[in-house]
């Protein structure tokens, strides 16, 4: 007998809307071992090249089958450094679960069908966490006196640091914000990643003898030469894509036009949505515009229609795009709760100016409607502007979600660091070792913006050439 996917609970979103809780539950176990039942345990899994850092997918799923969840936890472990983070915020239907067996879909995303190995993840991986589980340490005795510097403490970062660290290696991160985590923690919501858990894995972290050095702006307050100077052997770039990038039309400069970069961290990371508790204020319209397609303009909407709520405005966010719900880079989970709570989409719709009222604060977006033309590099279909389809969008609060360009701060003061066309550094794809001998890089600073997990497949491969190198030498 066919058994249906196991769904699971949510936050009503009448009640999600009014603060910054969690939305989506864990699987209780009894919804766990219902879910990993329908696992038809393939003889050659295809879930697993779905998977940036090919978890075992086959096995852990067969230990939750046999109550064995420590067994399913350290199955995970062996591959992925934080399951309860992936189980989380992973674009699932894009990878492992698109390639699912079941998946019956021909989209370009997994359909319900195919097994929820995210929850079934993050049910393996809060397991973990509520018990305690120890990493394993794989120590090395010849790595113990290799030192290695870490630079940025997003996924990249935090992942090359535990596999390192478990080898022996001393490890430091070193971290420009006052806080660790990365886009981790300033760029997406408590509402998807609550703080707890993130500080859960980066304590782990603390446990494997990670030193962490935050305020430290590696460019600026220290250059990368000085790192080696200073007695490090190696050093691992995970700087993330940190600079915002614009529409490049007239009137972003208006008050209330933010980069959703910006938004999103004083959110997040400063706390503004609890103001005054907390001393970062961020200010809030009655006609919000949110302008991308990508899961940071659902986080940026859906974050500001919180804000609206908590502060007493009638909730009313719109999220622009230029082609249709179908070519939306976003997980279909986030697109899902987005409508739930409330929030507009204007499809097929192309941003032309921000128009002023007499303060210089945004009043109005001026914009043209748009039809799909020919696919373009990305492999979706071209928005092409219609002439004469002029509108005007009531806005007095934008947030520009367009995606972010390489941080140069490193490498524009770096000789021999040498970068692309988009200044993303470049590396051997193999090793993940830059231009410059014993520096290694991963995460967004390589070859654009990318998910979590695939800048923890990067980290992985850099930890383990430079663990090559230094046995080696």
């Amino acid at each position: 007998m066919k058994r249906e996917p196991v769904k699971s609970g949510e936050l009503a979103a009448d009640k999600r809307v009014e603060g910054f809780d969690e939305v989506v539950a864990a699987y209780s176990e009894e919804q766990a071992l219902s879910e990993s039942g329908r696992c038809l345990q393939c003889k050659n899994p295809a879930c697993i090249s779905g998977c940036p850092v090919n978890i075992d997918i086959k096995e852990f799923i067969f230990q939750v089958t046999r109550k064995d969840y420590a067994g399913a936890y350290f199955t995970i472990r062996k591959t992925n450094n934080f399951p309860s983070i992936c189980g989380r915020v992973c674009p699932a239907e894009y990878q492992c679960r698109k390639a699912c067996v079941l998946n019956k879909s021909k989209l370009a995303y997994a359909s319900s069908e195919a097994i929820n190995i995210h929850f079934l993840e993050r049910f393996v991986g809060d397991y973990g966490m509520q018990h305690d589980l120890k990493v394993l340490e794989e120590k090395d005795i010849g790595l113990s006196k290799i030192k290695a510097a870490v630079v940025g403490s997003g996924p990249a970062g935090l992942c090359c640091a535990g596999e390192l660290a478990r080898k022996g290696i001393k490890v430091v991160i070193f971290e420009n914000l006052q806080s660790c985590g990365g886009v981790l923690r300033y760029g997406i919501p408590d509402f998807r990643l609550p703080d707890e858990v993130l500080d859960y894995e980066i304590n782990c972290l603390k446990d494997l003898g990670v030193e962490f050095k935050t305020n430290v702006v590696v460019g600026k307050t220290i250059l990368l030469n000085e790192l080696f100077q200073q007695g490090f052997d190696k050093v691992f770039l995970g700087l993330g894509a940190g600079v915002p990038s614009f529409l490049g039309i007239k009137g972003e400069n208006l008050c209330n036009v933010y980069s959703a970069n910006e938004f999103l961290t004083r959110v997040n990371l400063m706390s503004a949505y609890k103001f005054p508790e907390y001393h970062t204020p961020v200010n809030i319209g009655e006609h919000i515009l949110v302008i991308g397609g990508g899961n940071t303009a659902m986080d940026a909407a859906r974050s500001a229609l919180r804000l609206q709520k908590m502060n007493g405005i009638k909730p009313e966010v719109s999220i622009i795009y230029r082609r249709t719900e179908t070519e939306m880079p976003a997980r279909r989970l986030e697109i899902e709760h987005a409508k739930e709570e409330g929030i507009k989409f204007k499809f097929l719709t192309q941003p032309q100016e921000f128009q002023a009222d007499d303060k210089g604060f945004v009043a109005f977006l001026s914009c043209l409607e748009c039809k799909l033309g020919e696919a373009d590099s990305s492999g979706r279909r071209k928005p092409v502007a219609l002439p004469g389809s002029d509108f005007e969008i009531e806005c007095d609060l934008a947030i520009i979600a367009v995606g972010l360009r390489a941080n140069q701060l490193l490498s524009a003061v770096t000789p021999g660091l040498k970068t692309d066309e988009h200044k993303d550094l470049l590396v051997d794809k193999e090793t993940m070792q830059t231009s410059l001998n014993g520096v290694y890089a991963g995460g967004d600073i390589v070859g654009g913006e990318g998910t979590v997990i695939e800048a923890m497949g990067m980290a992985k491969r850099a930890a383990k050439a430079i663990i090559r190198s230094v046995k080696i030498n």
